[in-house]
């Protein structure tokens, strides 16, 4: 039995509104939980403030990774998705409305988040373009496993 990796990557990104965010400056690694949609592409949108330090991690560094999983209780067995990728603040103009218009519906936001972004105590809007994609389960009816997606936007 193959397993479809980009499937069970949309399959989850579609029911899960959060994530968590892996930075790193220097030697120092972070982690956050951030709230998500994302474009036919797999492109991952959020916002957050420019002072936060994932934002500042990412202004020094864009390599960033996530997994996105489903909750399991001791026993079951776990199942999720993994990403690596690049991330950067979206400006005005560069991109900026297609992210909006995503979190819009995924997130059932209004429009002053757009307005907010154009302040400078405003939450931005942040693009991760995914590298790879990463399934961890029992897909196939095995032990589970992990299964790797290259990506580049869907393009070959």
């Amino acid at each position: 039995m193959s397993v479809d990796v980009e499937q069970i990557v949309r399959q989850f990104i579609d029911k899960t509104l959060h994530m968590s965010l892996a930075t790193a400056r220097g030697d120092s690694p972070w982690v956050c939980e951030v709230h998500f949609a994302y474009d036919n592409s797999l492109n991952l949108y959020f916002i957050s403030l420019d002072t936060r330090r994932h934002s500042q991690d990412i202004a020094s560094n864009p390599k960033v990774a996530g997994n996105i999983i489903d909750k399991y209780a001791l026993g079951e067995a776990s199942t999720g998705i993994y990403f690596e990728g690049t991330a950067r603040l979206l400006e005005a103009g560069d991109e900026q409305d297609v992210a909006f218009e995503c979190i819009q519906n995924r997130l059932k936001t209004d429009d002053g988040i757009l307005a907010a972004a154009a302040t400078p105590d405003g939450h931005k809007f942040y693009k991760i373009t995914v590298s790879n994609w990463y399934a961890f389960g029992s897909f196939d009816g095995n032990r589970s496993q992990k299964y790797q997606l290259a990506w580049n936007g869907g393009k070959s």
